[in-house]
């Protein structure tokens, strides 16, 4: 189960908001007070916080920077502040999105769901590479880099890679490979994609890296 802390001095809000993401199996917990808020993330782990901006005693934005300085945590601001530069600042300021007021609860969850799972594809990412030494992946650059060697590769070849490290040991289908990596149609045939794994092969200079496995698709070996 997620944990949520919403952060939120309108307690009317607040509930109605709690009733409502708890059908999606999220744990909601609610503080009007910042400074106990910022105390609160010091103490118990959360998986991600929803940020209003008009909080008593400390701006969000403080807030915002606050969270951001210690951990990496998903930041969703629901504010009814509709500056442009208020949005922009929290951005900059590390927030993950900005939802201003007034919203559909059905928005806040979808904008939940599309955060977390960004987080999850990161985490997943990161964790891919600290086990697998040899590669290094950039994802904000669209960089992969093989024993400190930068890869000079298509969005194509990147996306293909970046989804073999991320199953590093697992078997990947070409289905699952079209399926998975933005810069692939999805009319795009087999053989098409047989002939991006060659080349990625030839720019990683060591072919072995990449086996095929027969009839199913390609495993990246450990």
């Amino acid at each position: 189960m997620k944990k949520i802390l919403m952060i939120e001095d309108d307690l009317e809000l607040a509930e109605i908001l709690t009733e409502y993401l708890e059908q999606f199996g999220y744990e909601i917990e609610t503080e009007d007070d910042p400074f106990k808020a910022l105390s609160i993330l010091k103490l118990k782990p959360y998986d991600l916080v929803i940020l209003d901006l008009t909080l008593p005693g400390m701006d969000g934005l403080e807030v915002c920077e606050a969270i951001r300085e210690r951990q990496d945590i998903p930041i969703i601001i629901s504010s009814a502040r509709s500056d442009v530069t208020d949005k922009v600042n929290a951005l900059e300021l590390g927030a993950d999105d900005y939802l201003p007021k007034p919203y559909d609860p059905r928005e806040l969850e979808a904008r939940i769901s599309s955060v977390l799972r960004r987080y999850a594809a990161k985490t997943e990412a990161k964790q891919a590479q600290e086990h697998h030494s040899d590669f290094k992946l950039d994802e904000g650059a669209m960089q992969i880099s093989y024993k400190g060697r930068a890869l000079d590769l298509t969005n194509a070849e990147y996306g293909i890679l970046a989804f073999m490290i991320k199953k590093e040991g697992m078997v990947v289908s070409r289905e699952d490979i079209i399926l998975n990596v933005n810069a692939i149609n999805e009319d795009s045939s087999n053989k098409s994609i047989d002939v991006m794994v060659g080349r990625i092969r030839n720019k990683l200079g060591d072919k072995s890296l990449i086996e095929s496995v027969r009839g199913i698709g390609y495993k990246l070996i450990k």
